[in-house]
């Protein structure tokens, strides 16, 4: 099978972590037998010889490079941000339009993956089109989860949804919520990501936390989240103080970064929390299982979620997870040996971490429970599905 991959969100060489877990998926079905995959990755055009912090990284991009075993290109488009959002899609086709038309003649491709709804999916349909190859698109979480609530883009969604060959969910609840837009359930495959348990797996407590200079004698909770309001971390850090009293025996270290950073540092001081809520910032996805070991307990008390990997990769790394019950979250901790789930108000939260915190966990059974969907199980589910439906699709064309 010859797939041509469309997604804004891949790894490159500005942002290494960013989409792995689409990365991760791709990558492993390149690795199947009989597989081949091109990976178009477009991104905004942006002047080299303008300086900015956000914008200016794209710039630094090259047309085409590799990331691991895969070939990935970079076409420019315009991008209009903000009352121009309806056009994204259309812009983003566009600047991809000639660069796709001369990579399928040279790999001739069997069907365009397309990863996130819109504007990825709404560009992939499109060339789709074009090209008169089928179109599969998974959706991710924010792209059905927030997006359809935007009169401007909502109709887009559902069209391109529609003219899709095939839907992938990555959960249970994003399919839901597809079929509560007016699509049917027999088109949606759910195929919940996987865990790199390679890279995640347990590393002894002691050793994680001596490796990251953090004490031995306290319990330590780590929360691996951009800061974003969505990640709702101000009712985290809260719930952590009523957990905390008096005691001060408990750390919480908050791993990403985001334009939250200046409202959480005020809240934290306000708190008096200084010594106990550390900003960490970002940190690359290689190093997170040193954090997940070094913790007695990970927390994500998401508003809104698709099918958060940071839960598996805690749990892979044998460190229990309390987190809201929200999307896929509890399809993934649909045991109470793998955590606690809480509802988002602070007092359940801190209800939660105090129970999580107080309970022996057998942690060399969260990590075995993890290893059972690895990324290669993924891959191939994902292969079999893109087969059945373009197989599907020739029948009627074959008898006619």
């Amino acid at each position: 099978m010859r797939i041509l991959v469309f997604t804004s969100l891949f790894p490159n060489s500005q942002r290494p972590d960013f989409g792995i877990f689409i990365f991760q998926r791709i990558s492993h079905l390149a690795q199947r037998p009989g597989t081949t995959v091109q990976v178009v990755a477009p991104v905004p055009y942006f002047p080299s010889w303008i300086r900015s912090s956000r914008w200016g990284k794209y710039s630094r991009l090259p047309y085409e490079e590799r990331v691991e075993n895969l070939s990935v290109y970079h076409p420019r488009y315009p991008l209009l941000p903000g009352l121009f959002m309806p056009l994204h899609g259309f812009l983003m086709f566009i600047g991809s339009l000639l660069l796709v038309r001369r990579l399928h003649r040279q790999f001739r491709f069997d069907c365009i993956d397309a990863h996130y709804v819109y504007p990825d999916g709404f560009a992939a349909v499109l060339l789709g089109k074009m090209l008169g190859l089928p179109v599969f698109v998974s959706a991710r979480g924010t792209d059905i989860n927030v997006f359809p609530r935007f009169r401007c883009i909502r109709p887009l969604i559902i069209s391109s949804l529609r003219k899709a060959a095939g839907i992938v969910a990555v959960s249970s609840a994003l399919k839901n919520a597809m079929v509560e837009l007016g699509l049917p359930a027999g088109k949606i495959r759910v195929i919940p990501n996987g865990v790199d348990t390679i890279r995640f797996h347990p590393i002894p407590q002691h050793e994680a936390r001596q490796n990251l200079g953090l004490p031995q004698n306290v319990k330590v909770i780590v929360s691996v989240a951009s800061l974003t309001e969505g990640k709702n971390h101000a009712v985290l850090i809260s719930s952590f103080a009523k957990m905390l009293g008096d005691s001060r025996i408990a750390k919480l270290f908050l791993i990403g970064e985001g334009p939250e950073r200046t409202v959480l540092q005020e809240l934290i001081g306000k708190l008096r929390l200084e010594e106990n809520v550390i900003l960490v910032g970002a940190k690359p996805n290689q190093e997170l299982a040193s954090w997940f070991s070094a913790a007695d307990v990970s927390c994500l008390v998401s508003l809104r979620e698709g099918w958060p990997n940071v839960i598996m990769e805690s749990i892979a790394c044998g460190t229990p997870v309390v987190a809201t019950m929200v999307g896929g979250v509890p399809e993934i901790i649909h045991s109470s040996e793998l955590g606690v789930l809480t509802e988002q108000d602070s007092d359940s939260i801190a209800a939660a971490l105090e129970s999580a915190l107080a309970k022996t966990w057998d942690r060399e059974a969260l990590a075995l429970h993890a290893r059972s969907r690895g990324w290669a199980e993924v891959a191939g589910e994902a292969e079999q599905y893109l087969a059945s439906q373009m197989q599907a699709s020739e029948l009627p064309r074959a008898r006619s």
